[in-house]
């Protein structure tokens, strides 16, 4: 089997690993369930680990330049070994965010406006999930799910009104992982903008220069049409004076 056909299969099945662990992973921060079942939910979150990274393994093994695979897919290594910590295991659902932009239509805008959506509303979640398992239970102001939700959406809008933040590190290492992104995905959103704005301006000068040479040739023909009415006309006139001068 190529990487190829490997990852074209695993796509769909690596997508839904991510979304079963983002809802393992939600209700036991938001939820705080019993121990039993708490028990349970991180046998899931640990079962989806594995599940890529046995697919990092496959794809390691498969590929046709293994070295130049790994050296050139070390954030892929970073997804799986980072993960290991606990807030930062919501590194895995990047592969969702890979799932987006595959499947998000065939228009290259469309795919970047449905990815730079999908990404920052899972962003904003996801951060606060994360934020909210570092800092609760310490000595910060993000104790709720609601606090970590409105503190991820300020900080990836970079509004940062300070009346939430984080005081530990992992809390800090995941705020500016979210600023990151939200300055990525406002140049997203910048560069599409610009980009449908130029298509326009191109689509615009295009017609016109269509109209313009219709007109144009639309012109010549009833030019050429003149012309060969006339030389029909001279034509005419002189063999009718040729008729004449003979008779």
């Amino acid at each position: 089997m190529t990487q190829e056909r490997w990852q074209k299969l695993t796509e769909w099945p690596l997508a839904a690993a991510a979304l079963i662990f983002l809802i393992a992973y939600s209700i036991e921060v938001i939820a705080q369930p019993p121990a039993d079942t708490t028990a349970w939910l991180e046998l899931i979150i640990w079962i989806t680990w594995g599940i890529f990274l046995a697919d990092y393994i496959v794809n390691l093994i498969l590929a046709k330049q293994r070295w130049h695979w790994f050296y050139t897919h070390l954030f892929d290594l970073l997804i799986v070994v980072l993960p290991m910590l606990r807030p930062l295991r919501l590194l895995r659902l990047v592969t969702l965010l890979t799932i987006l932009n595959r499947t998000a239509g065939a228009a290259f805008r469309g795919r970047v406006i449905v990815y730079a959506a999908g990404a920052a509303a899972l962003l904003v979640y996801v951060a606060a999930l994360a934020v909210l398992d570092a800092e609760r239970g310490g000595s910060g102001s993000i104790q709720t799910f609601q606090d970590g939700l409105w503190w991820a959406f300020v900080t990836i809008t970079t509004v940062g009104y300070g009346d939430y933040f984080p005081v530990t590190g992992t809390g800090q290492l995941v705020a500016v992982g979210v600023m990151i992104g939200g300055i990525a995905l406002i140049g997203v959103v910048t560069a599409t903008l610009a980009s449908w704005i130029v298509e326009k301006v191109e689509q615009n000068a295009e017609k016109k220069e269509a109209l313009e040479e219709a007109a144009t040739r639309r012109e010549i023909g009833e030019l050429t049409a003149e012309i060969t009415a006339l030389r029909a006309i001279i034509e005419s006139l002189a063999d009718g004076r040729s008729h004449e001068s003979v008779s």
